[in-house]
């Protein structure tokens, strides 16, 4: 069991550091290799190349200053000649400092295998104390040794015990990564910027607005998505035409009866049963005005940018003219990206719905912290149970509290105000209201 929670742990912690765009991802596919190859071409050049190259020069070098301190200690007075000698031939000078003892301390240089391979050396060949320093003159290597007149010092050219260039690899292997990234970040942005612009159009379809013709291209791949998108766009397209076209035309054909017993009542002599069924015949107008709203949805509509505050006063009035006490919290320079007529229609449904089951309503609108819009409408009704609050958006559905329909409705106004809230890319939600009753929470995206 510890065995299993730990492979489980491990790979959440490797994706938790892994980018989640598919831009970043494909980038880190391909980078990350030639990252990998150029760190292990370049390991493998110092330890393979550099390195004993760099031990090799050292090594010829010690020979030489060894040959250089013999050759003194056998005959001091001759120091002139041999330092002439070592100048011409060897490239090296040489120098005597009467008295003086090696210095104790030494700089390091940020290449350790630099004083590594020269100390070796240097310790293989002599066998008195010396000093050196790789990092004091960047073109030449100090080098002491104690003898019995003082300090033998030796300056020898940097090139004579470091191979000098290696740093041109690097650059040219760096130069190689950084062109490399360049192109592969160039192809891979052509890629991701088809995908984002098929997403896009599949985000907009989704809200309802329609950006004009896209046009597939990129790779083979995303252009298949993008003509699966767009014939799946056609078919849904074509399905709400058509359900809009039958209701309208249900609509119109209930209409013309509808007037012709509107008219006939209007004609009859008044009485009881003549207001009955003038009420039945407002209920069925009513009924079939919002079997057409809900089949229509937001109709081609287009988005502005409209004031929450003005469209939430304008749907309280009705609430208001009902009888409920609506109380607004909305601030006035608060807008939102919507549909406005279609917006209203939600807004209105959500907020009659709420004076018909109580008598005191709070309406909240506030910005979110992802740029977005949420609007919170409260009242003192009686409520529905939480575990009813999904059943309560479908489509002509009546709960026992009949807290999804007005009392002439048909059970479909908090459905067409989740559709509409959804057209735009947001929801409707429902919970419990700090008054005792419904709260229903209409989220937008920024």
């Amino acid at each position: 069991m510890r065995l299993r929670a730990l492979k489980i742990i491990i790979p959440r912690q490797i994706k938790r550091w892994l980018p989640s765009t598919l831009f970043g991802r494909s980038l880190l596919i391909i980078v990350l290799p030639i990252a990998i190859m150029q760190i292990a071409v370049t390991w493998a050049f110092f330890d393979a190349h550099w390195e004993t190259v760099t031990s090799r020069l050292s090594e010829g070098l010690a020979g030489e200053v060894a040959w250089a301190v013999e050759s003194y200690n056998d005959d001091p007075k001759g120091l002139p000649k041999l330092a002439q000698r070592a100048e011409d031939s060897l490239s090296l000078s040489i120098a005597l400092q009467p008295g003086k003892k090696l210095p104790v301390n030494r700089r390091y240089s940020l290449f350790a295998s630099v004083d590594n391979n020269l100390n070796r050396a240097l310790n293989d060949r002599l066998d008195v104390p010396y000093w050196f320093d790789t990092t004091r003159y960047p073109a030449y290597v100090d080098i002491r040794v104690q003898v019995k007149e003082g300090v033998l010092r030796i300056i020898a050219p940097r090139d004579r015990a470091v191979a000098t260039r290696g740093h041109i690899f690097i650059l040219w292997m760096t130069v190689a990564t950084v062109l490399l990234t360049g192109i592969a970040i160039l192809f891979i942005r052509n890629q991701v910027r088809a995908i984002e612009r098929l997403a896009a159009a599949a985000e907009a379809f989704g809200k309802g607005d329609d950006q004009g013709e896209f046009k597939p291209y990129g790779a083979r791949e995303v252009r298949q998505a993008a003509q699966a998108f767009l014939a799946m766009k056609a078919r849904i397209q074509r399905h709400i035409d058509q359900r809009t076209g039958l209701l309208a035309s249900v609509s119109h054909d209930l209409r013309t009866p509808l007037t012709r017993l509107k008219l006939e009542l209007a004609l009859a002599e008044p009485g009881p049963r003549m207001e009955a069924m003038k009420r039945d015949l407002a209920e069925m107008e009513h009924m079939i005005d919002e079997y057409l709203a809900f089949a229509r949805g937001e109709g081609g509509e287009a988005v502005e940018t409209s004031a929450l505050l003005g469209l939430i006063e304008e749907v309280s009035e009705g609430a208001a003219r009902a009888g409920a006490t609506v109380a607004i919290d909305v601030d006035p320079g608060l807008h939102a990206q919507v549909r406005p007529n279609a917006f209203k229609r939600a807004l209105s449904n959500l907020v009659m719905n709420a004076a018909v089951h109580g008598e005191h309503i709070t309406v909240q609108a506030r910005p979110t912290a992802t740029g977005g819009v949420e609007i919170i409408v409260d009242d003192d009704g009686p409520g529905i149970e939480p575990d009813r609050y999904e059943e309560a958006f479908r489509p002509f559905s009546r709960l026992d509290e009949a807290r999804n329909q007005n009392e002439k409705g048909v059970g479909l106004g908090l459905a067409i105000a989740r559709d509409v809230a959804r057209g735009h890319g947001g929801d409707v939600t429902l919970d419990r209201s700090p008054l005792g009753g419904l709260r229903a929470v209409v989220r937008l995206p920024g």
